[in-house]
């Protein structure tokens, strides 16, 4: 009998547990925890971390889970690699749901970075105004170039004081290109730096940047251990056994 692990948080992960209800298959949705108002699941949901590598192993028996399903943002490196780790502990199989990664495409501007301190390296010395589109976990190091006017753009609204002033947003994707020039524009926005997510809910981003003729600082996707990766919900279900009803 199959007792799934989704390791969620993404829209991906969200169609995924659509379908594994409707399949009937048992599974527990399970949230990071960062965003403070997630979306209801059609499953049993936990939120919070598990403490780490040997928390999650504990948790993959004592559950008695026999598939982890890691559909986590791929930027989610500590997740993905402690998941990595604990299902090797376990003998349990894991597999990745996980978009393909953007490219660039003709009139695209882009400037790659390995992560966000190369990303803040490559800002220009001169003032500008810049759309961080990263998140809020990762902008505390574009404190150093405190010249730029940022513009933020957060699911829920910041906790505490940000370590830079800064125009936030407040917004759940996915977002339009009408929506996304229309922000530029109002903004008057120059650069932009994005994380390689992938996927179209936040490509818009992108199709406005290149349309306007705006550089993009885009970081790579961190190394992960090597998995099962595949990057539709009907090959998940495949791997579980089951015919994907709709699929993604």
């Amino acid at each position: 009998m199959i007792r799934a692990l989704i390791l969620g948080g993404t829209a991906d992960a969200s169609l995924l547990a659509a379908e594994i209800a409707r399949a009937g298959i048992e599974a527990v949705y399970s949230y990071g925890g960062r965003t403070r108002a997630p979306a209801d699941q059609p499953l049993p949901t936990r939120i919070g971390g598990f403490g780490g590598v040997s928390g999650l192993a504990d948790y993959i028996r004592r559950e008695g889970i026999t598939h982890v399903i890691d559909a986590t943002h791929p930027f989610a490196a500590e997740m993905s690699r402690n998941a990595a780790a604990a299902c090797a502990d376990n003998r349990t199989p894991l597999i990745a749901l996980e978009r393909a990664p953007w490219t660039k495409t003709p009139g695209d501007d882009w400037i790659e970075a390995v992560d966000v301190n190369a990303a803040v390296a490559a800002l220009p010395e001169a003032p500008a105004r810049v759309f961080l589109a990263i998140g809020r976990q990762h902008i505390a190091p574009f404190a150093m170039k405190p010249q730029h006017i940022y513009t933020l753009r957060f699911v829920d609204p910041p906790e505490s004081p940000l370590p830079f002033a800064a125009d936030v947003i407040v917004s759940r994707g996915p977002f339009t290109l009408d929506g996304e020039l229309e922000m530029m524009r109002t903004r008057g926005i120059a650069w932009i730096v994005a994380r390689n997510s992938g996927g179209d809910g936040a490509r818009a981003k992108l199709e406005a940047a290149r349309m306007l003729g705006l550089p993009v600082i885009m970081i790579s996707r961190p190394q992960l251990p090597e998995r099962l990766r595949v990057e539709s919900v009907a090959e998940i279900m495949q791997w579980l056994g089951h015919s994907a009803r709709l699929g993604a």
